[in-house]
C-alpha cells in the first residue's frame, strides 16, 4: 500500500465499547490486521468508549433512543479523529451512518443462531407454563410469545456477564443470547441450547462484525480491504436492505437471514406484532448480486401483508 503502515510510534486507533464481547471483537480485528500486514500488536491501540447504551441499563432501549445509543459516541470519536476505525456488532447498527462515515468492511460471520440459556431446561418446549424468561430484545420477546404465549417475559438488559448473573440470581429461569457472542467469548461452560433458525429466525446481521471508517481516510480503507469478508458483505447487503425498507429499529420485531447457496442467495424474513400474537414471514431466492433488491421487495411484501398498525402494542388479553 502507498500509505505508511501503523507502527508502535503511530498506532492505528481502534474504537470499541468496553464490554468483554466488544473487546473480543476489537482484538479479533486487530489480530486480523496484524496478520495481514505482518505488524506487531503494538502497532494498534484499542480505545474504549463508553456509550449511552452501556451507561443506562435499567430501562428498555426503545424508551431511551434505540440502537444508536450503542454507536453515537463511538461515531463522534471517529468523526473527530480521536480514533481511526470503529468495531461494531452489526445487529446493533442503525441502517444509516452519519455523513462522512462508511461501514463497508465485515469480518467472517460467526454462528447466526440464538441460544436458550437455562440451567433447568434444555428447550423452549420444556419450559413449564408461567416460566419467567428474560430478554431485552423485542424480536426475541415476540418470537417466544408467538410460540409460547403461556410464558412470562421480563426486561433483561446488560452485557453477557450481567445477564448470566441475573439468571444465577433467579430473576428469570431462562434467557437468550447469541451463539456468536458465546463462541467469541469461549464460554463453553454456559448451559446452551442453540435454536435452529427455522424455529427462531435471528436478528438482521446477527453474528457479524462491522468496521466503520471515515469516508476520506484512504489509509484505513486500504488496510480494511485486506480483511473484508466478501461473503458476509453479500449476505448483509440483502439483510440490511430488507431492514432499511422496513424502517427497522429497536421498536419493531424484525428477523432476517441471508444465506449463500452456490451462485444463489436464500433470504428469509419475518415481522411480528410486539405481543407475539401474529407473525408474517417470507422466503425468496435470487442471484447473489440481486440480494439488496430482493430484500427491498420482500420488505414491501411483508408491509403490505401486515397492514397499518401491525407494530402497535396490543393490550394484554
Amino acid at each position: 500500500m502507498t500509505h505508511p503502515l501503523p507502527s508502535p510510534a503511530a498506532p492505528l486507533k481502534i474504537g470499541t465499547r468496553g464490554s468483554p464481547l466488544a473487546l473480543a471483537q476489537a482484538h479479533e480485528t486487530r489480530d486480523r490486521l496484524a496478520a495481514a500486514f505482518d505488524l506487531p500488536g503494538a502497532a494498534f491501540e484499542i480505545v474504549v468508549i463508553r456509550t449511552t447504551g452501556d451507561r443506562v441499563t435499567d430501562r428498555p432501549l426503545k424508551e431511551i433512543g434505540g440502537k444508536g445509543l450503542f454507536t453515537r459516541e463511538i461515531e463522534d470519536a471517529l468523526l473527530s479523529g480521536a480514533i481511526d476505525i470503529a468495531v461494531h456488532s452489526m445487529k446493533d447498527m442503525p441502517v444509516l451512518q452519519p455523513a462522512g462515515l462508511l461501514l463497508d468492511t465485515y469480518l467472517p460471520r460467526e454462528d447466526v443462531r440464538d441460544a436458550l440459556i437455562s440451567p433447568g431446561f434444555a428447550r423452549i418446549a420444556d419450559l413449564p407454563a408461567g416460566t419467567v424468561v428474560g430478554t431485552s430484545s423485542l424480536r426475541r420477546r415476540a418470537q417466544l410469545l408467538n410460540r409460547r404465549p403461556d410464558l412470562e417475559v421480563v426486561e433483561f438488559r446488560g452485557n453477557v456477564q450481567t445477564r448470566l448473573k441475573k439468571l444465577a440470581d433467579g430473576v428469570a429461569a431462562g434467557t437468550f443470547l447469541a451463539m456468536a457472542g458465546l463462541n467469541r467469548l469461549a464460554m463453553a461452560e454456559v448451559p446452551v441450547t442453540a435454536i435452529d433458525t427455522d424455529d427462531m429466525l435471528p436478528a438482521v446481521a446477527q453474528g457479524a462484525i462491522g468496521i466503520e471508517r471515515r469516508a476520506d481516510d484512504s489509509r484505513s480503507a486500504a488496510l480494511l480491504e485486506a480483511i473484508h469478508d466478501h461473503a458476509t458483505g453479500q449476505r448483509l447487503a440483502a439483510e440490511r436492505a430488507f431492514l432499511t425498507a422496513l424502517d427497522g429499529s429497536c421498536e419493531t420485531p424484525i428477523a432476517g437471514l441471508a444465506e449463500l447457496e452456490g451462485s444463489q442467495l436464500r433470504l428469509r424474513g419475518e415481522v411480528l406484532r410486539p405481543d407475539g400474537s401474529e407473525a408474517i414471514s417470507d422466503e425468496r431466492r435470487c442471484a447473489i448480486a440481486e440480494g439488496a433488491e430482493t430484500g427491498r421487495a420482500m420488505a414491501a411484501h411483508l408491509l403490505a401483508e401486515a397492514g397499518p398498525g401491525f407494530f402497535d402494542w396490543r393490550a394484554p388479553g
